[in-house]
């Protein structure tokens, strides 16, 4: 059910942009579906947990703010640039965690994985390369090719890369020794 909420707004995009006839019209009406489905999606995790991620804030302000640029200055770019600003924005909150105690990573997943610091701290900069990455493929892929290879990308291309991602990255968990925490209780 969370990973529907997380992609609301996305697919909310996709489908507003090929549902909308008009080539000249459909990405300013995806845009502004997708403004309305990032507030539902943020007022949704509300009602039924009473918390909002910040992962859901930083979204929702970047959609508010540049889908709203887009819309009121009728220009694609500042939307175009909203993936890569956020998978950025990511990448520095990982890369900032290695100032902590703990980095990003561990505090997410140290609840079921047992791993050496030293392995924490690698995994973590994998996830700062991921998200670099992948902002600098969206702004490749958004300023070089047609505008629905782009829509394509934003939907399957990011999703089918994080999962490959993540499906290697399991693989290097197993390699180094990874093992399941017994009791599933994170450590503080």
């Amino acid at each position: 059910m969370k990973a529907l909420v997380d992609l609301l707004p996305v697919v909310a995009f996709f489908v507003a942009y090929y549902l909308t006839p008009d080539p000249e019209r459909r990405f300013f009406v995806a845009t502004g579906v997708a403004i309305v489905a990032s507030l539902l999606q943020v007022a949704f995790v509300w009602v039924s947990t009473r918390k909002v991620e910040r992962m859901h804030l930083v979204t929702l302000a970047l959609m508010v703010v540049l889908g709203g640029l887009t819309l009121f200055l009728n220009d694609r770019r500042f939307l175009l640039w909203k993936p890569t600003l956020v998978n950025w924005a990511f990448a520095l909150a990982f890369l900032a965690s290695h100032l902590t105690a703990r980095p990003l990573i561990e505090r997410m997943l140290g609840h079921a994985l047992v791993l050496p610091a030293r392995q924490w701290a690698a995994l973590n900069l994998a996830w700062v390369a991921h998200f670099t990455v992948l902002g600098g493929l969206n702004l490749w892929v958004a300023f070089s090719f047609p505008e629905p290879v782009w829509v394509n990308f934003k939907l399957f291309g990011v999703f089918g890369l994080t999962l490959l991602f993540a499906l290697l990255q399991g693989v290097w968990l197993a390699r180094v020794g990874a093992a399941p925490r017994e009791g599933g209780d994170d450590p503080q």
